[in-house]
């Protein structure tokens, strides 16, 4: 099975040879590439002298966008399994095994790594008001798409080959993690989430800043609600 892990990045150059590392450190023989989504910083500098295998984005697309552009290299170089894996080094990359088991044993065909299924299994739980929101996405992935996620916007997921080309061709940019889901529950995919380990981000900023804004959790939930209605709608035509 050829595997490859898609690692999005943005302004991760405290973060990222950390993140590879790792990596490096666990399986040399594991595939990666980094999509470097348009970095202002040094990120780009850091990925060409410790010659790490990246794809440079010109113009920033957004998480979306870059975590598609890894979708699309997956598919063109004919890997069995991808991974979206964060590059600012909240996932654990030991947790592998676990995330990609399910599929290999044909149960789903995208894998969710979560902190809130066991909490045992992360000591990270990250702040009240991310978990308040992904409580509020949930419940209205279980009332529209028909399966309860407990961690929705997790950015820790593996996904087989036919899957692989789903998101290579279309993937959702504003709300990816939510959205791809939904997409997928509506479509008729199996898909399970998996206990998992993650840690605090231990240098730069988070790219997520709005989960604070009630505006944001109003924009991610009316987004589900027309993804679902829509893909509903295209199914019976």
């Amino acid at each position: 099975m050829k595997v490859l892990i898609i690692i999005p990045a943005y302004n991760e150059q405290e973060n990222i040879l950390g993140t590879v590392n790792k990596i490096k450190e666990y399986s040399e023989e594991l595939d990666y590439i980094v999509i470097n989504d348009g970095s202002t910083d040094n990120t780009e500098k850091i990925l060409i002298e410790n010659n790490i295998n990246h794809i440079k984005l010109i113009n920033n697309l957004g998480i979306g966008g870059a975590v598609q552009t890894g979708y699309k290299y997956a598919y063109e170089n004919g890997f069995d399994i991808a991974i979206q894996f964060d590059g600012d080094g909240q996932h654990d990359i030991n947790y592998v095994p676990n995330i990609c088991e399910p599929i290999l044993n044909g149960q789903a065909d995208m894998v969710i790594g979560t902190r809130y299924l066991d909490k045992s299994s992360s000591k990270f739980q990250s702040t009240f008001m991310r978990r308040l929101g992904s409580n509020i996405i949930s419940i209205f992935i279980k009332v529209f798409a028909g399966k309860k996620i407990t961690d929705p916007t997790s950015g820790f997921r593996a996904v087989n080959k036919k899957v692989i080309e789903e998101f290579a061709k279309e993937y959702p940019k504003e709300y990816p993690e939510p959205e791809s889901t939904v997409s997928l529950l509506v479509n008729g995919y199996k898909v399970e989430e998996t206990p998992v380990n993650m840690n605090e981000r231990t240098g730069g900023t988070s790219s997520i800043r709005l989960w604070k804004s009630v505006d944001y959790m109003v924009k991610v939930v009316l987004a589900i609600i027309i993804d679902s209605i829509s893909l509903k709608r295209r199914r019976k035509k």
